[in-house]
């Protein structure tokens, strides 16, 4: 670890504690993860450094922490590049607002591609370093490129998400035996080195998941009280009421890995979903390297339907990855390109790669019913109705 990685990750462990101790000795894991993540010039994403891409560093050891489909192959981002252009050309709009846009990879390539159609691709991130890679890797459309910082009250265009829910803050619920609880964080002080750890601590909530989760009276065979953990996800869902609010025409691409809530809250899954990943590795204890690896969580699908139709945006459709790109035409555009490209390009594909995992939901802004259509990348498959 760098000097400047070790200095910034002890700054943001102090921000951390400060705010631990300023809020009574407990905060919410929703609010771990956004300072964990979030953090101004100290989180995870907001420090300047690049997390994502297949790049090996010193003695062959991988300089990143995961790889995205749009660094996985091009071919990702050249076929949504035609849904892109149909719904463009369905709302008659030319701008394309793209948030979280890792290393720019994708811009690149639906910009190489679209061309002319496009007259302005607006980037969201909140990532100092990663702006830096995205500057230079889109020089070559730097005429048709800008950065904000947020969304202006009023715009118009396709919107792309791809793995940015995940990244969204969550709230932890755990039941104990018949009894809910949230999740979050407090200091337990070590007397004998004096100094301290993160710790998980539970609190009684009024807070529920959207369905009942009927996982028996959670106690095992020994009569001790089992616990299901699971997540809730506020800010997601005020993410898409956003949207919602401030699209005045358009279309939203949202990629992600995910589940309809119905297998999301299944009884049997019961660790949650939260998982972390640092140089390619992953593990499940967000509480470990703060600062210093990615906190994810699994997207619940129906919910972000549902507050997606609650502020008046229509569902297009919801498919997997695998359906939405060979319905927007990803297998002609390979069929003669080298071997090693096909390989990369089919992992997209593949259940038991990126094909099942991955889901993709679109949806509409201020389409009149004349203007409402079924986009390409659901034409096969599409499982909306098991939202």
């Amino acid at each position: 670890m760098t000097p400047n990685r070790e200095s910034s990750a002890h700054e943001l462990e102090m921000l951390i504690k400060r705010e631990i101790s300023q809020a009574g000795g407990w905060i919410g894991f929703d609010r771990f993860m956004e300072l964990a993540l979030y953090a101004p010039n100290l989180g995870y994403y907001s420090a300047r450094r690049e997390p994502i891409g297949l790049g090996l560093g010193l003695g062959g050891r991988p300089s990143s922490d995961f790889v995205t489909a749009p660094q996985m192959s091009p071919w990702f981002s050249r076929t949504l590049a035609k849904s892109v252009l149909e719904a463009l050309d369905k709302t008659s709009t030319r701008e394309v607002w793209e948030f979280g846009a890792g290393t720019g990879e994708m811009a690149f390539e639906i910009l190489s591609v679209l061309g002319e159609r496009i007259e302005r691709y607006t980037i969201v991130d909140l990532s100092a370093g990663l702006k830096e890679a995205q500057r230079e890797r889109l020089l070559p459309f730097k005429d048709k490129v800008n950065w904000v910082s947020e969304l202006p009250q009023a715009f118009e265009g396709v919107v792309l998400g791809n793995e940015v829910l995940d990244a969204m803050p969550v709230k932890l619920l755990v039941k104990v035996g018949a009894e809910w609880f949230e999740r979050g964080v407090s200091l337990e002080d070590k007397a004998h080195s004096g100094g301290y750890s993160w710790v998980w601590s539970d609190r009684r909530t009024a807070l529920r998941p959207p369905l009942d989760i009927n996982c028996g009276d959670g106690v095992d065979q020994a009569g001790h009280s089992q616990e299901y953990l699971t997540e809730i996800h506020p800010q997601a869902n005020a993410f898409v009421c956003t949207l919602a609010e401030r699209l005045k025409k358009g279309v939203i691409f949202l990629i992600d890995y995910g589940f309809p809530e119905h297998e999301y809250y299944h009884p049997d899954r019961s660790g949650g979903t939260v998982m972390c990943h640092e140089l390619h590795r992953s593990d499940s204890n967000p509480l470990a390297h703060v600062g210093l690896k990615d906190i994810t969580a699994h997207v619940n699908f129906t919910g972000i339907a549902l507050s997606a139709q609650d502020a008046g945006l229509a569902v297009l459709g919801y498919t997997s990855q695998a359906h939405f790109l060979i319905n927007s035409g990803l297998l002609p555009l390979i069929v003669e390109r080298p071997v090693a490209e096909k390989a990369m390009a089919q992992k997209l594909i593949t259940e038991h790669e990126m094909g099942e995992l991955f889901k993709v939901i679109a949806l509409g802004a201020g389409m009149d019913d004349g203007l409402e259509w079924s986009p390409m990348g659901f034409s096969v498959g599409d499982r909306s109705h098991q939202l």
